[in-house]
């Protein structure tokens, strides 16, 4: 019987937090989404559409994450590498973490200081991850040198998608 209850949990606990694909692939961001605010580093409040205008011209990769997360924690290594095969791309980081101090000490432990960074203060629901449908981390989406989205939905550094798209924008 406590298998069968344990077996139970377990199912419904994956059911209910486990990764699908939104049905629709959005090519654009809405105006909510945009004025969305994150903080820096700093504790600056920034705005996705300043974030995006700052690398406009440029491939850009969105790259979510957190220190509590273990999937993002065993991705690392290949997003690293993924973001060396492609110095010519912009990478950033949006953190998921709790707090403003778990954000710091997870930009330390995992060695991202060197990275661009930013954390939704605001917690995981919010105008920018409900417009993409943001159910999972990781998450990968990459942005063209116009600021519209050309990946919008990767769960792995290593989809071949990813690598294709930036190919695709690059040349």
């Amino acid at each position: 019987m406590k298998q069968l209850l344990t077996f139970m949990m377990l199912s419904v606990f994956t059911l209910g937090c486990s990764q699908q694909a939104p049905e629709v692939s959005k090519k654009e961001f809405s105006k909510e989404a945009l004025s969305h605010k994150l903080q820096d580093e700093d504790g600056k409040s920034i705005s996705i559409q300043e974030i995006l205008n700052q690398h406009k011209g440029k491939v850009l990769v969105i790259d979510f994450w957190a220190g509590w997360c273990r999937d993002c924690l065993k991705a690392m290594p290949k997003a690293k590498e993924l973001e060396e095969k492609n110095p010519d791309v912009d990478f950033i980081y949006f953190s998921l973490e709790r707090s403003k101090e778990g954000f710091d000490r997870s930009l330390e432990k995992h060695a991202m200081k060197d990275k661009e960074n930013y954390w939704f203060s605001s917690g995981w629901k919010n105008d920018f991850n409900n417009y993409i449908e943001l159910n999972w981390i990781p998450r990968y989406m990459v942005i063209d040198q116009t600021s519209q989205i050309a990946k919008y939905y990767a769960i792995s550094p290593e989809d071949p998608e990813i690598q294709a798209t930036i190919d695709k924008l690059s040349k």
